[in-house]
């Protein structure tokens, strides 16, 4: 990735202060690949505060529509926007979030890590305490007795690619520069912090024009070393099961073209991590939808059977590796088609470093040179497993009766009939994540928007306004439970304001379902993961459901509301909110799945550990479960 001047504009300087300095020079950064363009930094968000009022709000102010800017109700949502967009963006634009210093800074804590393990670039201008300490401690300041230079922004110095505090006005140059590098650099981009006390904030130097010069950030398509693709043509000839796991680097490349021909050229069938489901359409021959702990029964069977493992843009999470467990052929082996060093070492693989998009293409032209293709039994084995689990995919979503509570997987069923290629789908925790892997049929590479990497409850509403700025016109639809809407709700009011058409549909099932049914499985018996009253018996949460209605909570946000209580109404109300022009979403109660037919099972472990001593039965007994699979995890060597 490079930086090269537009134009070379006339020697001289401009008289602004630091935050009208930065804002100008983030108005004009942009990035480029395959010769399109794109803003850099098209927008920020922000709360203000005293940190940051004076200073870069103050500069927003001046900077009209130069620097678009939207207001947000709490600062991790506004991360999180500024996430959805950039993922939907394919890492080619990124928003910038400013807080206050204090909570408002240490609210970002969260959604930095967020971005960070999800390689998504975002912006953090954080205010932080004065530079020039003319009263000492200020509002907000956390003091340490023993570093007068730390404040609360260095909790985002872990979570943070690049991490910068500018303490004088001339070091904005070279930090800008830094910031703008690492997000557009592919193989290190996350969440960029640049910290800005606010007396510098506020503070006028005299720049050099050439700062605010036009530059473009080409983000390259790096080649892989011609002795590196030779060894994995080898590789993938002598391999007589392999197997390719795609990851969200295929999406971020733009590579599922590329993709789908080299799995066509050569009959290797396609698993896809979270990140990388929709990589191939669900109706393609080569599509096995997901794999690992929430993956399908065929990705999973032929994973543990296959010789040669192709990773292409993943990370190898465990729930991808079902913990170490999943991949059990004596003489499997690995090779890992990553943009970053650090990934493509994983599961000491061999390593294809490259582009996804160019690197895909090289491989298909030499594999087509030379004939190779999976044996046709091979080819018909995974076909045969592909139309079982699509059989299992119908029977989960079936409804037949419309005057029945729908469950769960019933409600994905309806939403399933009523969507197209344009529509996106957005989720990040609880159970839903579970059951979209294994079920969902994605319509297009970007249609699949589950944030799985840090898997962060309220992460839906507000990334679904960032992917709908991103992809205006498209329905957005955030698909959040009970406790995801209660962890972060207030950005329908941004939604709101702005008018953007979100597609919400809260699913109340009275609890953390997910945690609910993990906890149930290691002998901790749900305890603490339901949403109700305490038993009079023995003060446990074992009473009636809790009043509370989240309909009309979102109501009272702005949000049109449609309660569904039956399949039919639930059709009904989908079509009328996905045909909606202003912000707006369906309330239902679904039926748990040990009443009615539910998704299919896990079709591979995952490690979370059981007490190893206990006195009640139920630990005792998921112990001995865990032992017993935990004895089939190994390490590749």
């Amino acid at each position: 990735m490079t930086s090269l001047h537009a134009a070379s504009p006339a020697h001289g300087t401009r008289r602004l202060t630091v935050a009208q300095a930065l804002l100008a020079f983030l108005a004009r950064q942009y990035t480029e690949r395959d010769g399109r363009r794109h803003r850099l930094i098209s927008a920020t968000w922000g709360i203000f505060g005293h940190g940051n009022v004076a200073g870069l709000g103050q500069a927003l102010l001046e900077s009209g529509t130069e620097m678009p800017y939207f207001q947000g109700r709490n600062e991790q949502a506004m991360v999180h926007a500024a996430v959805g967009y950039a993922r939907q963006s394919r890492r080619l634009s990124a928003h910038a979030v400013t807080t206050s210093i204090g909570p408002g800074a240490t609210n970002l804590v969260t959604g930095a890590a967020l971005a960070t393990v999800n390689r998504l670039p975002v912006l953090l201008l954080p205010g932080d305490t004065f530079a020039t300490r003319p009263a000492d401690p200020v509002l907000q300041q956390l003091e340490v007795p023993s570093a007068g230079d730390v404040s609360v922004n260095d909790t985002l110095r872990p979570v943070s690619r690049y991490f910068d505090r500018v303490t004088r006005p001339e070091a904005l140059i070279p930090a800008a520069l830094a910031a703008m590098r690492v997000l557009a650099d592919p193989a290190e981009t996350g969440a960029v912090t640049l910290a800005l006390p606010q007396d510098v904030q506020a503070e006028a130097y005299d720049w050099p024009e050439e700062f605010f010069a036009q530059r473009v950030w080409t983000v390259r398509r790096p080649r892989p070393d011609a002795q590196e693709l030779a060894q994995a043509v080898a590789a993938i000839r002598a391999a007589r099961r392999p197997l390719i796991v795609a990851g969200g680097g295929v999406r971020h490349s733009e590579a599922e073209k590329s993709l789908r021909v080299l799995a066509e050229t050569t009959g290797i069938p396609v698993a896809t991590t979270q990140a990388g489901k929709g990589a191939l359409r669900h109706d393609h021959p080569c599509d096995l939808g997901g794999i690992g702990h929430t993956g399908t029964a065929v990705a999973d069977e032929l994973a543990r059977a296959a010789d040669l493992v192709i990773g292409v843009g993943t990370r190898w999470t465990d729930f991808t590796t079902a913990s170490s467990t999943l991949f059990q052929n004596p003489d499997v082996r690995f090779l890992n088609l990553n943009i970053t060093a650090f990934d493509a070492h994983k599961m000491s693989g061999q390593t294809l470093l490259g582009d996804a998009r160019t690197t895909l293409d090289e491989l298909t032209v030499a594999l087509r040179t030379l004939g190779a293709r999976v044996e046709e039994s091979y080819q018909r084995q995974y076909a045969q497993g592909k139309a079982d689990w699509e059989r299992r995919v119908t029977a989960a979503y079936a409804a037949e009766d419309p005057q029945a509570r729908p469950t769960q997987t019933q409600l994905l069923g309806a939403l399933d009939a009523l969507v197209t290629a344009d529509d996106i789908v957005i989720n990040a925790a609880g159970s839903l994540p579970g059951d979209l892997h294994k079920l969902w049929r994605p319509r297009a590479a970007d249609q699949y928007h589950v944030e799985y990497g840090y898997s962060c409850m309220g992460y839906e509403l507000p990334a679904a306004i960032g992917v709908a700025l991103a992809a205006p016109g498209r329905p957005v639809w955030a698909l959040v439970g009970d406790g995801t809407y209660l962890m972060n709700p207030t950005e329908i009011v941004t939604a709101v304001q702005e008018n953007i058409p979100i597609k919400v549909v809260i699913v109340q099932n009275h609890g953390y379902a997910s945690i609910g049914g993990l906890s149930e499985s290691v002998g901790a018996e749900r305890f603490g993961t339901a949403y109700r009253h305490r038993s009079a018996a023995d003060r446990s949460y074992t009473g009636d459901p809790l009043p509370v209605d989240l309909a009309a909570n979102a109501a009272s946000l702005g949000l049109r509301m449609i309660r569904a209580k039956t399949v039919g109404e639930l059709r009904e109300a989908l079509a009328e909110v996905r045909a909606a022009k202003v912000p707006a979403g369906v309330y239902i109660e679904t039926e748990t799945a040990d009443t009615v037919s539910g998704p299919p099972p896990a079709q591979a472990w995952w490690d979370v550990p059981v007490a190893e001593t206990a006195t009640r039965p139920s630990a005792v007994k998921a112990r001995e479960e865990y032992e017993r699979h935990v004895a089939a995890r190994r390490r590749h060597l």
